[in-house]
């Protein structure tokens, strides 16, 4: 499953310096039935209409469509639009259907990838996106305090929740070597390089039996290479050209095992945080490790951070790039930019607070 890879690049520095022990915890679901009715009142009389997009081969898939339907019925509306995802159709064209029927809602079941391809349709079109987080990373939900553990719970914020609006990612890539270009968007991170060159190498039979750590294996084995020679340009700046293994662009700062990668990232601040990795040796590596688990506030000669609305980086020969923890191919250019607030996000409601006398 997709996982932001900075993860990555930290846990194989942790381990190369054996800095950290990582511990994976089984987190034990939640679950409970829609006969608990009391779960699923909605908060006032308000009539919506539903959509789902969900990928089918998710565990908790099943599960997470009945309590839906329940939801609903309890509720007195109509039936939830339903809608599964595919190897082919991983979640765009199921949303912008959903949108077509008229959803108020629509709610992606499933890790970040399908969150993502579902909250490209939603932005901007009106309607709000619920988060029903089932995939391994679900790096989206956990920046926004959203529970991993609790798909009841998961599905009343969904229907019943305060909208809160995020900013969202454009990339644009494009090749000079193949004259090919494309668009997509992102909620979490992108890269260039390094990070998306673990993805590639990581081994689909590890990532089944171990999860995320599986890309601390290929993290291991690539770091050793040579750093890639990129100019990269900050808010239409003057490009700079570097010798660096990765470029990061965060919309979030979050990962998993509670770890702030980017303490001062904020999802709905219009702004990107760009993170420059140029380590030369497992040392180097280390200090990044370092840096990141002490949360160690300001630049290393091995790791710089800027903040912008724009950045774009060019390299000589074709680089892989991913997105949100899924491959997108190669490219000798890319621009990140932000779209700010594009995105309303049903989140959990704000206590109410007591009135004062």
């Amino acid at each position: 499953m997709p996982i932001e890879i900075t993860l990555l690049l930290v846990l194989a520095a942790a381990l190369l310096a054996s800095a950290a022990t990582w511990i994976i915890v089984g987190v034990r679901i939640r679950r409970r039935t829609a006969r608990d009715t009391a779960i699923f009142a909605p908060r006032g009389p308000a009539h919506q209409r539903v959509a789902m997009v969900i990928n089918p081969v998710k565990t908790l898939a099943p599960e997470a469509r009945s309590l839906l339907e329940s939801a609903c019925d309890l509720a007195g509306w109509d039936p939830p639009l339903i809608l599964e995802t595919t190897v082919d159709s991983p979640g765009y064209l199921q949303a912008v259907q959903a949108l077509q029927s008229g959803a108020d809602v629509v709610l992606a079941a499933g890790g970040d990838g399908t969150v993502r391809e579902v909250a490209r349709a939603v932005a901007h079109s009106g309607a709000s996106l619920g988060l029903i987080p089932l995939g391994t990373g679900n790096l989206l939900a956990r920046n926004l305090d959203i529970s991993v553990a609790d798909l009841s719970g998961n599905i009343r914020n969904a229907l019943h929740g305060d909208v809160r609006r995020i900013d969202m990612a454009t990339i644009r890539l494009a090749d000079v070597t193949t004259g090919e270009s494309s668009r997509n968007a992102f909620l979490v991170m992108g890269g260039i390089g390094l990070d998306a060159e673990v993805i590639a190498a990581t081994r689909d039979e590890l990532k089944k039996r171990v999860g995320w750590l599986a890309y601390s294996e290929a993290g291991v084995r690539l770091l050793p290479g040579r750093r890639t020679r990129m100019a990269v340009s900050i808010d239409d700046a003057p490009a700079e050209s570097l010798k660096v293994h990765s470029v990061l662009v965060a919309n979030t700062g979050r990962l998993p095992a509670g770890i702030d990668f980017i303490p001062d990232a904020v999802v709905d601040d219009g702004l990107l945080d760009i993170i420059i990795m140029s380590p030369r040796s497992v040392l180097g590596w280390a200090w990044v490790a370092g840096k990141v688990m002490t949360r160690y506030p300001k630049d290393l000669p091995v790791i710089r951070h800027h903040r912008a609305r724009k950045v774009t980086v060019t390299v000589g020969e074709p680089t892989q790039t991913q997105l949100d923890g899924d491959l997108t191919g190669t490219a000798t250019s890319v621009t990140f930019q932000v779209d700010p607030g594009a995105l309303p996000v049903r989140v959990p409601p704000s206590p109410v607070q007591p009135a004062r006398r």
